[in-house]
């Protein structure tokens, strides 16, 4: 029986005390609004642990827009209805005093230690959003201490932050799981409730362009620009204002396109849609 939404304190109690009894958490952190990508991350922490618990927390620090935090979807009661459904066995939450009571100024809240992740594309575009992620990330992790936890990999440069925030905690396995998609390939993400259904139309876009992305890579092409040319021309309509599309390493993270050919390529996209930003990614020539 899922233990419904206690506060931090309590989750890390429920946390230790379950660890001292020899069980395995697996950890899903959330803000909500979940769809199936999430409880898929569920149901493979289920499967995977002991136990598994999952935070549900709209985080004000990591939007750079007031606009974009008021109009980011919220159904608790569904999404706990969901959890219980999946067998998920605690639930919390709270409010940004109870992770950070020694700030009463959120502005006065900064993460404990300069991640290399933290440069270019997320973060030239959202400045203070991924240094906003990894402040609460780090209180997600302190309050739920050794496990395993699960992360989707739409999210790609923040798969690599949290990589990093768990090295410097230690003793938290980072596990990456795929990006569940919509049947038109277009990523889950909660944001999508948001797009109208032209909207919904222009996304899939992205989805297209990393595409044709990887059937240039298959036919050869492995110079990044050019790479980067063929995404740019497939998202060249009305409607898509792109932000970036990219190349980089899938091994490591930098703040720069790779020059002259390369062996292994992830390829990156961020647009805004209806007003809605969006952003997928996928490694190419993988099987």
């Amino acid at each position: 029986m899922t233990e419904f939404l206690v506060n931090p304190t309590l989750a890390h109690q429920w946390c230790n005390d379950n660890r001292n009894n020899g069980k395995s958490i697996g950890y899903i952190p959330t803000m909500g609004a979940l769809h199936k990508g999430h409880l898929s991350l569920v149901d493979r922490s289920i499967k995977e642990n002991d136990l598994t618990c999952v935070s549900i927390f709209v985080n004000p620090l990591q939007f750079n827009s007031t606009q974009d935090l008021e109009k980011y979807p919220q159904d608790i009661h569904q999404d706990l209805q969901l959890l219980n459904d999946h067998r998920c066995d605690m639930v919390y939450s709270g409010r940004l005093e109870d992770f950070f009571p020694e700030h009463q100024d959120p502005a006065a809240i900064t993460p404990s230690f300069n991640a290399s992740a933290i440069s270019g594309l997320e973060a030239d575009y959202r400045p203070g959003h991924l240094e906003g992620v990894q402040a609460i990330v780090e209180k997600l992790f302190l309050t739920v201490g050794s496990c395993r936890a699960y992360f989707g990999e739409k999210d790609y440069q923040q798969c690599f932050l949290v990589r990093e925030i768990a090295a410097w905690i230690g003793n938290i396995e980072v596990v990456i799981c795929p990006t569940i998609r919509e049947p038109s390939g277009l990523a889950m993400s909660s944001r999508n409730q948001r797009l109208s259904a032209k909207g919904r139309d222009l996304a899939n876009k992205l989805h297209e362009s990393l595409k044709a992305a990887d059937q240039a890579w298959r036919r050869g092409q492995t110079q990044p620009a050019e790479l980067e040319n063929i995404m740019h021309e497939v998202l060249d309509i009305e409607g898509i204002d792109i932000e970036y599309v990219a190349i980089r390493s899938p091994d490591y993270w930098t703040a720069s396109t790779p020059r002259g050919a390369i062996d292994t390529a992830q390829a990156l996209v961020a647009a805004t849609i209806d007003g809605v930003r969006l952003i997928d990614n996928m490694r190419l020539g993988a099987a």
